[in-house]
């Protein structure tokens, strides 16, 4: 009797990876691994396709870091904002900032003025509304650029050095030499280092965002438009 034909193998490219695929794959490997250990072939094995085939889609890992940030930043809901356009600017910074802060790695690879054109439309939307805000208190289109600029300079200040201080702290293998010695400060040198010694990393810590981003709101919209 006959022998069955066993199925053929498939030939040919292999199957395409769709973006989607490609987030979510990258997404469950910094949960389990963290961001710094992800890599364009670590990220390939986790889909089960080639590096090579993989570098049709990205480029690079700041290009994964692009694709991912636009993903995510699209799925975040999008808060009320307010009517006032000063206010608007200090809500919109607010979500924008809590977004980077809940994946500060991101910060890092958006580190440049140009990051506006890496961006697809749907997470520009913080932006949009920062330099819509600013124009509608009456500045310019130019000084509208100015202003998040100004407050993109500091949020994302804020960010990294809240994240690599965290990260810091949680080596075991940090040297003895490069921990801080706040209480070693001349109060004939620095008096009033001095006199706050050691209490600085407890008033570094805290969470003096809101206030900073109001005051520098308040400040870069001055005198501009009313």
């Amino acid at each position: 009797m006959p022998r069955p034909h066993a199925p053929r193998r498939r030939t040919g490219r292999p199957p395409l990876t769709s973006r989607p695929e490609i987030v979510a794959a990258a997404r469950r490997l910094i949960d389990r691994e963290g961001w710094e250990k992800l890599t364009v072939r670590r990220l390939a094995a986790e889909l089960g396709i080639g590096a090579t085939t993989l570098y049709h889609h990205i480029r690079d890992k700041d290009d994964l870091a692009v694709l991912l940030l636009n993903d995510y930043v699209a799925r975040r809901e999008r808060p009320a904002l307010p009517e006032e356009p000063g206010e608007r600017v200090i809500a919109a910074a607010t979500a924008l900032h809590d977004a980077l802060a809940a994946w500060p790695w991101a910060a890092e690879v958006v580190t440049v003025d140009g990051f506006v054109g890496l961006l697809d439309e749907p997470a520009l939307w913080m932006v949009e509304a920062i330099v819509a805000a600013a124009h509608d208190h009456g500045c310019t289109r130019d000084e509208a650029v100015d202003v998040f600029r100004g407050i993109w300079y500091y949020t994302v200040g804020e960010i990294l050095v809240r994240a690599r201080t965290a990260r810091g702290q949680g080596e075991p293998d940090r040297s003895a030499h490069r921990a801080p010695a706040f209480g070693r400060f001349d109060p004939s040198q620095v008096p009033h280092l001095a006199a706050i010694g050691d209490r600085w990393p407890l008033l570094a810590a805290r969470d003096t965002y809101p206030e900073g981003l109001r005051a520098l709101t308040e400040g870069l919209l001055a005198g501009k438009g009313r």
